[in-house]
């Protein structure tokens, strides 16, 4: 059975940078899973991206030699097993903010004895190279279960989170970290304050021994946040890369209204 190899680099200490798929395009999959990245997430949280698309997109990137994740749209049992069964190598849960959710999410994706996942289906073995009965012995090994801190209540109860038997990283929303910052008249955290809120993130993941990560727009944040010491990073998207690139063409050519798109 193929081995989740970001998961081991993870466990080893070592820094793995991907990207987004928004677009929902397999081609487009099929050409970013070729660039180098060692993972790529498709995003069904904040994209119209639907099952069987999913499951399409998952095979694209798992056939080119690159771990396959997902983001669900919610971290429950039905979510879960879906994106799994449909060949995911492993998940990424927004908004885990308590101890109980983030056990919910473990479990779902955890066969017994060490979970309540399902059996069933027949891409999840296909994308790691096994047969069924080697993946259903294997894949508590082998997928990976990224959680998401979001909120000042995940930040509070970051420590027993990050303490839980299955998590094998953490991931920042940056976007989604400061909403939920703000204060009762709709005013954003400071840069300061925001960024104080990501260092305590990531003491705590050193002191649990948990890689965290978090989501950033240029190489250049890349490299800061692992120098810092965060290792699961998302650096942009697909969707982000061509908008960028359009954008830059755009201004180039000195044609108007070029600033309409930078909102992506």
């Amino acid at each position: 059975m193929r081995k989740n190899s970001v998961k081991a680099a993870l466990k080893a200490g070592l820094p793995q940078v991907g990207t987004w798929l928004s677009l929902g395009n397999v081609f487009a999959a099929r050409l970013m899973a070729r660039v180098g990245f060692p993972w790529l997430t498709v995003d069904l949280e904040h994209s119209p991206i639907g099952w069987d698309n999913a499951g399409l997109l998952f095979g694209a990137v798992a056939d080119a030699g690159c771990i396959c994740l997902c983001r669900v749209p919610r971290g429950d049992h039905a979510h879960i097993k879906r994106v799994l069964d449909a060949g995911a190598h492993g998940i990424v849960v927004p908004m885990v903010n308590t101890v109980e959710e983030a056990k919910i999410a473990i479990a779902a994706a955890k066969y017994p004895p060490l979970g309540n996942r399902s059996v069933g289906g027949g891409m999840h073995a296909m994308n790691f190279d096994a047969t069924a009965g080697d993946y259903y012995k294997q894949a508590n090994d082998e997928v990976l279960v990224v959680l998401q801190t979001e909120s000042p209540l995940g930040v509070e109860n970051a420590e027993e989170i990050y303490s839980l038997p299955g998590v094998d990283a953490i991931f920042v929303g940056p976007h989604d970290l400061t909403f939920q910052m703000r204060t009762p008249d709709g005013k954003d955290p400071t840069p300061e304050a925001f960024e104080a809120m990501l260092q305590r993130i990531l003491a705590i993941g050193k002191k649990c021994g948990t890689p965290v990560g978090i989501h950033v727009q240029t190489i250049e944040a890349a490299h800061k946040r692992i120098a810092e010491g965060w290792q699961f990073i998302a650096l942009g998207s697909e969707l982000k890369f061509m908008v960028t690139e359009a954008q830059k063409a755009v201004e180039g050519m000195g044609l108007k209204n070029a600033g309409d798109l930078a909102r992506y």
